[in-house]
């Protein structure tokens, strides 16, 4: 009896496969940083592991004529940060190219 009436008060019981982690909706966040004077630094974060950032990176650099770097940080994992104001540009390639949904991408800033 008690283990039967344990269940029915189980917080997640009824979260069951309706909330997988495997499938949780992961956003690329794009965002924009102030460096100093006009200089401003492109940053993404949350790209899936599927795509290969390194890849990624070196696409963004050629084809944006900008620097970038591969940044890995402890809370959010692999960042990418790139030279200037490129978010526009940077989710029209992961959609084109990384076959993301438009509406994985947030863009932040200004």
């Amino acid at each position: 009896m008690s283990s039967h009436h344990h269940r029915s008060i189980d917080p997640f019981a009824d979260l069951g496969d309706s909330v997988d982690p495997g499938t949780q909706q992961e956003y690329i966040h794009i965002r924009i940083q102030q460096r100093n004077g006009r200089k401003t630094l492109t940053t993404i974060q949350g790209i899936p592991a599927t795509l290969d950032k390194k890849r990624l990176l070196k696409i963004f650099k050629k084809d944006f004529a900008c620097n970038g770097t591969l940044v890995e940080d402890e809370e959010l994992g692999s960042v990418i940060q790139l030279q200037g104001d490129q978010r526009t540009k940077v989710s029209t390639l992961l959609i084109t190219e990384g076959g993301i949904d438009k509406k994985q991408i947030k863009i932040h800033g200004f």
